[in-house]
C-alpha cells in the first residue's frame, strides 16, 4: 500500500494488475484496469466496491476488461443507484452492449462513458488524471493540486487580527502593506504549503526519451 497526502493508493494483484485510488474524504474509489478476480480483491482487502464511482480502461486487451461485465452485474444486483463513470477506448461501448445482450442484463444505474482522448480527462476533489495515447495504450499521470498551509489562529488573534475574509487571503499567501509602510505577510501565520503528489501510471512495454522527461520526480508505477 503507498499512502499519499489527501488520496490512498492501491495495488491489487492477480494474475495481471489493478490499481485504484482511495479518496478518504469522500469514500469514493477510482479503479484502473477490471482485471478478472477484481470483486474478490476488492472484497479481500476490505474495500467496498459499491464505493466504485470511476473505472479507467488503458486499452481495450482482454485482461484489462476481464472482469468489468462481472463488477458491473454485480453493482446492479446490489441495488445501485448512483451513476457510474467509465473512461476507456471508443469500442469499449460495443463490448459492453454485446455482453448486455447476450447475458440479457440492464443495468439500473446510469453508466456514463467517456471516451479517453489525449489531454485531461479528470478534475475534481484537487485531483487531476491527465492521459497521454501511446503506442496505442493510454498512460495516465496523475497530478493532486498544492496544499495550503495550517493557518495559525491563535497567532492571528495575538496580533488583533479580526476574524474575517482576512484570514483567508493571509492562508492564501497574501501581503499586505499598510499606509505606514507595515507589511503583514501571510508566510508569517501559515506553514508552508505542502506540494501534491505526483502518480504516472505506466502500461505499455515501449517507452522514449519523452515520456521518461515527463514523469521526472514523480512516484511511477509499471503495469506490465
Amino acid at each position: 500500500m503507498l499512502r499519499y497526502l489527501n488520496f490512498n493508493t492501491y495495488i491489487l494483484k492477480s494474475a495481471n494488475i489493478s490499481f485504484l485510488i482511495k479518496l478518504s474524504a469522500i469514500k469514493d474509489i477510482w479503479v484502473f484496469n477490471c482485471i478478472e478476480g477484481s470483486q474478490f480483491n476488492f472484497l479481500n482487502q476490505g474495500f467496498k466496491i459499491n464505493n466504485v464511482s470511476k473505472i479507467i480502461i488503458p486499452n481495450l486487451h482482454i485482461s484489462n476488461i476481464s472482469g468489468l461485465l462481472g463488477l458491473l452485474s454485480t453493482l446492479n444486483l446490489t441495488g445501485r443507484t448512483k451513476s457510474l463513470h467509465i473512461y476507456a477506448p471508443i469500442d469499449l461501448k460495443y463490448y459492453l452492449d454485446l455482453g448486455k445482450k447476450y447475458s440479457k442484463t440492464n443495468f439500473s444505474y446510469m453508466l456514463y462513458i467517456h471516451v479517453l482522448k489525449t489531454g485531461l480527462i479528470i478534475n475534481q476533489y484537487d485531483c487531476r488524471i491527465y492521459a497521454i495515447n501511446y503506442h496505442s495504450c493510454y498512460e495516465f499521470f496523475i497530478i493532486q493540486s498544492e496544499q495550503y498551509g495550517t493557518f495559525y489562529l491563535d497567532k492571528a488573534i495575538n496580533n488583533h487580527l479580526l476574524p474575517g475574509p482576512l484570514y483567508g487571503q493571509l492562508k492564501k499567501g497574501f501581503s499586505f502593506l499598510f499606509p505606514d509602510g507595515f507589511i503583514l505577510h501571510g508566510s508569517n501565520f501559515t506553514s508552508c504549503n505542502t506540494l501534491g503528489s505526483q502518480i504516472s501510471c505506466l502500461f505499455s512495454s515501449f517507452y522514449s526519451r519523452r515520456v521518461f522527461e515527463s514523469i521526472h520526480n514523480t512516484r511511477v508505477i509499471l503495469f506490465m
